[in-house]
């Protein structure tokens, strides 16, 4: 083998290509290139002029490198009061799971550039996307704070109504293949139709989960600027605070892809074949532009419109979206046994 073939072989080794090609390095991409769209397009929409001073002719990306640079830099305050190990680990933990699920989300059917068998791998990804919102209310528990302590309540109550609407809209596609691998509900899609057309109420229903599990607008109500200060982060400075507030971008771009295989069809219209570039680049290439454009459209949402209420947007959840998910469970097993996938 040359060296290339080496080099190749270890970038593309799904657990190193998967966690820190992708988990990483793609995702810290994406996160900063939504960040300025999501600027720019607020500020088009909402005719805020500030953006359109910091260097037009650049786009104003140097502003947004200013603030990644302020993040990286600034320094880290810890108050006497906190619970200093909670208090430094849980947004560390909390970034890394955000991200863990993609480790589980195939980007190709080609068994050779994937040996570990994952027939349990909706269930595995669900599983663990549940796992980090844990770490921020102990964040906001471990800062002694009243504001953080609110903001992490409130976050508990997102977190018991977004859970299971998410797992049972995300589950409707495996009601209707009958399997639980991501590559069985891609092919299932090639043959037929993507599920966002079979079953768009589970698809609907699972998209504003995600806003919710995120924080994303118009479910920005751990945060709360206006009422708990910046909620479970209030006492956090520098790159923690960056920590806390990039996971949930992190997070929403795992739950992106989870979409994009589960509902859009994965690396369909695109078959792998043989060799690295077509039997894997090409294939995950397809899936990351798909959860990018489900990226944009969750930031799009910050622009149009305003934050919800915490008892409206727990209504709406157990009185409007949970039943869609039952719905669109419902569609799923009907779907598989009237044998359309």
């Amino acid at each position: 083998m040359s060296l290339v073939e080496v080099l190749a072989s270890i970038v593309f080794y799904p657990p190193i290509y998967q966690l820190v090609i992708v988990g990483l390095i793609v995702t810290l991409g994406v996160v900063i290139i939504i960040l300025w769209f999501e600027r720019k397009a607020t500020a088009r929409v909402q005719r805020r002029l500030g953006p359109y001073h910091v260097a037009p002719k650049l786009a104003g990306m140097p502003q947004l490198l200013a603030d990644l640079l302020r993040y990286a830099f600034q320094e880290i305050i810890i108050p006497r009061t906190v619970d200093r190990g909670v208090f430094i680990t849980a947004p560390i933990i909390a970034t890394v799971l955000s991200i863990l699920p993609i480790a589980v989300v195939p980007f190709t059917s080609i068994p050779d550039y994937w040996p570990i068998p994952m027939d349990y791998s909706v269930l595995v990804a669900l599983a663990i996307s549940t796992v980090s919102p844990i770490f921020l209310v102990l964040a906001g528990w471990a800062s002694n704070n009243k504001f953080s302590i609110i903001g992490g309540v409130r976050e508990a109550f997102i977190i018991t109504a977004y859970e299971l609407i998410a797992i049972l809209s995300i589950l409707s596609v495996s009601a209707a293949t009958l399997s639980f691998n991501f590559i069985d509900i891609v092919n299932a899609q090639m043959n037929t139709a993507w599920f966002i057309i079979l079953n768009p109420i589970a698809f609907m229903a699972a998209f504003l989960a995600v806003l919710m599990s995120t924080s994303g607008f118009p479910f920005e109500i751990p945060e709360s600027e206006n009422e708990v200060v910046a909620g479970p982060f209030t006492e956090y400075s520098g790159i923690l605070y960056g920590l806390n507030m990039g996971a949930a971008y992190m997070k929403r771009f795992a739950f992106s892809i989870i979409l994009a295989v589960a509902f859009l069809g994965g690396w369909s219209p695109l078959t792998p074949g043989e060799g690295i570039l077509y039997g894997y680049l090409l294939p995950s290439i397809v899936v990351i532009i798909k959860a990018f454009i489900l990226m944009m459209v969750f930031s799009f949402l910050r622009s149009v419109y305003g934050r919800y209420r915490l008892d409206q947007a727990l209504q709406g959840a157990w009185r409007l979206v949970f039943p869609m998910a039952l719905i669109g469970f419902g569609i799923g097993i009907i779907e598989a046994y009237l044998g359309l996938t």
